[in-house]
């Protein structure tokens, strides 16, 4: 059966979470259509065991791999997702029946459950959405080097009830890898913008953003199993700021 549905997906060494990406949406899609950074690891051997169609293409900017992701789309829907990210069974139902309805819209907010070493996050600036299920011709992204967004400049976007989960935080060995690259590709973007710091940013941003996560945002509220999560984006916050601080 056609479900008018193509899966859209830029990759890198991702062997340890894109198979269960995969199954989730294998055999109630169209296509899955991943656009591969060169991975040195097993990643496209195990896409191409689930029916994907890869591109082997070299960007550093994220924004335009996820352009040139959508040119390789054939079908009227795009769903969007990342190599750590499941489609639940309920998520997967709510998105058929709305594509399929009489009137659905343009586009559609899903809000995303995440987790940290398999534990649910709810609290601590860890409840959000992201706008990656959308008709392929009303779309446009904004082609930033990290962070990227999709955007419908003119059309009508609603917002699923069903989350997608999101396993972001595999370990706390995995966090602060993953946590310390966004730095220095934070740092990199901020520097061609003209941005500095001062030392006050160096010893205050990372106070500030512990406090604003753990405490603020009642990230406390889960448990103190996510400290280690939230002292992570606090290093961040303070590799940032040495690195644009001004000589």
């Amino acid at each position: 059966m056609k479900y008018g549905i193509s899966v859209s997906m830029i990759t890198k060494n991702a062997e340890h979470t894109i198979e269960q990406t995969l199954r989730s949406v294998h055999g109630w899609v169209d296509e899955i259509v991943i656009v591969d950074d060169h991975s040195t690891d097993r990643t496209v051997e195990i896409a191409k065991q689930y029916s994907a169609t890869v591109h082997l293409h070299a960007q550093p900017s994220e924004g335009l791999q996820r352009v040139y992701a959508l040119s390789k789309i054939k079908n009227e829907w795009i769903l969007v997702l990342d190599s750590d990210e499941v489609v639940s069974k309920e998520l997967r139902e709510e998105i058929l029946k709305t594509i399929h309805g009489s009137t659905p819209l343009d586009g559609y907010w899903v809000p995303f459950q995440s987790f940290f070493i398999n534990k649910p996050l709810n609290h601590g600036g860890e409840q959000y959405s992201k706008l990656i299920l959308f008709q392929h011709a009303k779309v446009s992204v904004l082609p930033v080097p990290i962070h990227s967004v999709y955007t419908i400049p003119n059309g009508k976007v609603g917002t699923l009830q069903n989350k997608m989960l999101h396993y972001s935080y595999l370990s706390t060995t995995h966090v602060w890898k993953k946590l310390i690259s966004y730095a220095h590709r934070e740092a990199v973007c901020k520097k061609t913008e003209g941005v500095h710091t001062s030392m006050k940013d160096v010893i205050l941003n990372p106070l500030f953003m512990f406090y604003a996560r753990f405490l603020k945002q009642q990230g406390y509220k889960d448990g103190l199993f996510r400290v280690p999560l939230d002292l992570a984006y606090a290093y961040r916050e303070f590799l940032i700021a040495l690195m644009l601080l001004k000589e």
